[in-house]
């Protein structure tokens, strides 16, 4: 066995029990520290979040509070909507999307913590921007420099060779058409490069508009198809409720699923499309203007929604509905979406749907994970070094599509894992702090309506 697989192996072992313990435990202390904010609030959070997406914020910051949750969204909202989910299907069955649900809403109550925190330890750099992430809040905060710098530099190692894995599955999806990897890495690259190089500003001004259209283009399409096959809706949600506490047999391409099985993967498929207790959201919402943290934490709770309970579920039930589960064996399970789309609009349309829609959901990612990879270099070794690390990301789009990726998917999942410990870790033991910040918004009627008056 060599060094790649054993690095597999504890990869593989890492983000089974153990992370999934870690991320669900510190999703269910931290909702219970909170009182339920995320169902008690839920219709002030909407209010706040989806009433307000254009009111023009109060406070300190660089951007807008929807151009901060639109490039936090930019970066969960990926490839892995559109292919993460049926492989969830394929290896749980549909009562994983039921857990899928559960864990979305335990991740609220995370994202909504590391946001608070981001804002509350943030800083202004040199360039006179607001910028903050889990090394500021671990230094500052929990005063361990330690974690820190681990939780940040990792990070910063994870999302380079990342950033070349998402430009080849663009890379190779576009190339089905005639169009060579090459010739779309170099676009790709031009397109990042315009943006980044304008700053957090520019990042803002571009997902803000990029977010909610490639979002509407996929929802849209999805909901067509859900119309299409309306009279098996109410079959598949039997399926997703019994599905989730009862184990399921094989059933043509389905083979199968234990209850565990069941869980996992749909626990798993929540855990890694939303990001939360990844570290990833306060980077992009300590740039906000806000008059209170917890105003901008609100946002947090908005992004889980879109991206989980939105566009995960709309895809979920898309291929449920049609039957394409059923069809399609587990190793497979990848093709379901696109088989999905071209069953519903054609060979040459459904084609065309799933690729606009995977390159602008791949697009928008690597712009705002190589923001993320510059801060974390820049809090690490300062401006200059940050600026080297930029052009190191747009090489490497060129990279994924003409280099050798893969020795590198073996290492990737261990970087994030030892980005999401160290975060978890702070997040969890700081959550009294977080409370506080809550209470003290709740219960003030200048930021609460609700609050009651002393």
């Amino acid at each position: 066995m060599n060094l790649l697989e054993v690095i597999g192996k504890i990869s593989d072992f890492i983000w089974g029990p153990p992370l999934l313990i870690l991320l669900v435990g510190g999703g269910i202390i931290l909702t219970v520290t909170l009182g339920f904010f995320q169902v008690r609030y839920l219709p002030f959070i909407l209010k706040e979040t989806f009433g307000k997406m254009f009111k023009k914020p109060t406070g300190e910051g660089t951007i807008t509070p929807f151009q901060a949750a639109c490039s936090a969204l930019a970066s969960t909202v990926g490839a892995a909507n559109i292919v993460g989910v049926p492989v969830a299907i394929a290896l749980g069955g549909p009562g994983a999307i039921f857990w899928m649900w559960v864990v979305a809403l335990l991740g609220q109550a995370t994202k909504f913590s590391e946001i608070i925190l981001g804002i509350k330890y943030r800083e202004k750099n040199n360039l006179g921007e607001y910028v903050g992430g889990p090394i500021y809040y671990l230094k500052k905060g929990l005063k361990s420099p330690i974690l820190g710098v681990m939780c940040s530099f990792f990070f910063m190692l994870e999302i380079i060779p990342s950033i070349s894995a998402q430009s080849l599955s663009v890379c190779q999806t576009v190339e089905t058409i005639g169009i060579p990897k090459i010739i779309t890495a170099i676009v790709m690259a031009s397109l990042v490069a315009l943006v980044v190089y304008g700053g957090i500003k520019r990042i803002g001004q571009v997902t803000e508009r990029l977010v909610p259209f490639m979002a509407l283009i996929f929802i849209i399409s999805t909901m067509i198809i859900i119309i299409m096959n309306i009279s098996n809706l109410p079959h598949v949600f039997s399926l997703i409720f019994k599905g989730a506490f009862s184990p399921m047999a094989a059933i043509g391409g389905f083979g199968g699923s234990a209850i565990a099985s069941t869980i996992r993967w749909g626990m798993a498929r929540g855990l890694y499309s939303n990001e939360a207790g990844m570290g990833s959201a306060p980077i992009a919402h300590s740039a906000a203007i806000t008059d209170h943290p917890v105003r901008q934490a609100l946002w947090g709770v908005f992004e889980v929604i879109i991206d989980t309970l939105v566009i995960c579920t709309m895809t979920a039930l898309a291929i449920l509905t049609t039957g394409i589960w059923e069809q399609v064996p587990a190793d497979k399970a990848a093709s379901m979406p696109a088989l999905v789309f071209q069953n519903a609009f054609g060979h040459n349309l459904g084609g065309i749907i799933i690729s606009i829609s995977l390159l602008l959901f791949v697009l928008s990612t690597i712009i705002v994970i190589t923001f993320y990879c510059e801060k974390m270099a820049e809090s690490l070794f300062g401006l200059k070094f940050s600026k080297f690390i930029r052009l190191l990301c747009i090489i490497s789009i060129i990279w994924g599509a003409v280099g050798s990726l893969e020795s590198l998917f073996s290492i990737l999942d261990l970087l994030l894992a030892l980005v999401v410990i160290p975060n978890m870790i702070g997040i969890v033991l700081m959550r009294h702090e977080v409370k506080e910040l809550k209470d003290e918004f709740f219960n003030d009627a200048n930021f609460y309506p609700g609050a009651k008056i002393k």
